[in-house]
Order: structure tokens, then sequence, then C-alpha cells
């Protein structure tokens, strides 16, 4: 009886390690590639790029099918959605399989999730799951580094969540001080920008700026809350989510020290 695997593999697969961790299984192996069409940022994601993306997914699949076959391995695929995660999800509502592989690069592994792609799959695909972290040679292909596996079945994403409730996702210690940092900066900052206006009579350079510095970290705050309070559907992880993190827990305090001074010196 064959079994069916489902290969996730975000970039160009290359090399006989990476041959070897499809097929290592033994005979009766069906598998299925699906090739992640992922854009080159996730500024690009938010601007809708799909066509770019699409067209370079569709090349690299056709090349990983015909290192499948050369390699005597039957083999079908499709180009799917940018989260490599997604993509399988939705592979296996189309057909199940038996194990998912997903191959991800040295480079790319802050790309997808903050936490990691291999703990966020556990979450989502229930077959076996073998995530294969490559480093890319020089001339040689691809090098097997690491190997992470879980058998079958899922983890519940909210057990190593210390705050959540059924409407909210699971936040962890550090997402909900920066929410609360956020918030409670933000209107600290507009208080003293008021203040500083205020008392200035009108407006100069200064009590300008603390406006605008008021505006600016409101701007930042809400967009890193509604990021945490509607993760998946906005895709808001990885380098997207420390960004915006980092600017919450320090651009906040230093946007409230400066519409101080503003206000006691300016």
């Amino acid at each position: 009886m064959s079994r069916q695997l489902l290969a996730i593999v975000t970039d160009d697969l290359g090399g006989s390690e990476s041959i070897d961790q499809i097929r290592h299984d033994g005979d009766g192996l069906e598998v299925r590639v699906v090739v992640p069409a992922v854009e080159a940022n996730a500024f690009r994601h938010t601007l809708g790029d799909v066509d770019e993306p699409r067209r370079q997914a569709e090349e690299r699949l056709g090349a990983c099918l015909d290192s499948l076959r050369r390699a005597g391995l039957e083999a079908s695929g499709e180009v799917g959605d940018p989260d490599p995660v997604q993509a399988a999800q939705d592979a296996l509502l189309k057909a199940p399989a038996d194990e998912v592989v997903i191959f991800e690069h040295e480079a790319d592994q802050a790309r997808w999730y903050e936490k990691g792609l291999f703990e966020h799959a556990r979450e989502s695909l229930e077959p076996r799951l073998r995530v294969v972290l490559l480093h890319t040679g020089d001339s040689d292909g691809d090098h097997v580094v690491g190997v992470e596996e879980a058998g079958p079945g899922t983890i519940d994403p909210s057990a190593d969540k210390e705050i959540g409730s059924a409407y909210l996702p699971g936040l962890s210690r550090g997402d909900f001080a920066s929410i609360v940092a956020g918030i409670t900066g933000t209107i600290v900052a507009a208080v003293l920008a008021a203040a500083a206006a205020t008392g200035a009579g009108s407006l100069s350079g200064w009590e300008a700026a603390a406006i605008l510095i008021a505006i600016g970290v409101a701007l930042v705050n809400l967009a890193h809350v509604v990021g945490l309070t509607l993760f998946e559907s906005v895709q808001y992880k990885g380098g997207f989510a420390k960004l915006f993190r980092t600017l919450s827990l320090v651009g906040t305090p230093a946007a409230v020290i400066t519409n101080l001074l503003i206000l006691l010196f300016a």
C-alpha cells in the first residue's frame, strides 16, 4: 500500500540530502509538493503583491518536480498560500496525507512565526510532521542541518500562554506587557502633548512636535494591538511582530519622556 507524503517547499529544493529526506521511509511513496507563493517581504504581502511571487513559485515547483522524478519518485504538485502552514492545511483539505514534511532554510527561520515554524505547524497539522532545516551549500546543493519531528495530532496552541480568553488569542507575558505599556503610554503622551499645547498659548515648533510624537506613538501602538488581537487574519508574526513590539515597549516610554521634557522646558 502506498504512503502519501505532503512536502512543503518554501525555496529551491537542491541536493541529494533533501531528496533523501523525502524518500527516507522506503518504497511505495507518493509525493505531493506544495510551493508557497512567498512574497519578498511582509510589506509586499500587505500590499497584495501576488503575481510575481506566484510566477516564481511555479518555476520552483517545476524544478522541484523534475528533481524528484529524476530520483525515481512519483510526484505531483501545486502552488500554495504564502504561509507554509496554511499551504499545508489547504492541501490536506484536498487530499489526506500520512506525513507532512516542511523544508525551511536557515535564513528564513525568523520569517514565519516568532516562536518557530515547527511549533506553529504542530498546533495546526494533524498528520505526522517533520520540519527539515537546510543550509545552502556552495556548489553541492543544500545540506540538512536539523530535523524536528512530531507524531500525529495537534497540540493546544494556548498551552504555553498565560493570558487569553474565548474571544482573544492567547497572549504571552511580553505581548500583554506591550499592550498595557502601549495603551497607557499613548494616553500619557497625549495628555502631556495637550498640556504643552495649552500652556504655550500658541503653538511653537516644540509643542507641535509633542503633538506629532503623541500621534505617531498612538498609530504604532494601534497597529501592534490590532496585529496581536487579529493575529491569524493579518499574518502578524515574525519580523513584523518583533518590530512593532520593540517600538511599543521602547518607543512609547521614549515618547512620554520627550513630551514631558517639552512640557517642562520648551
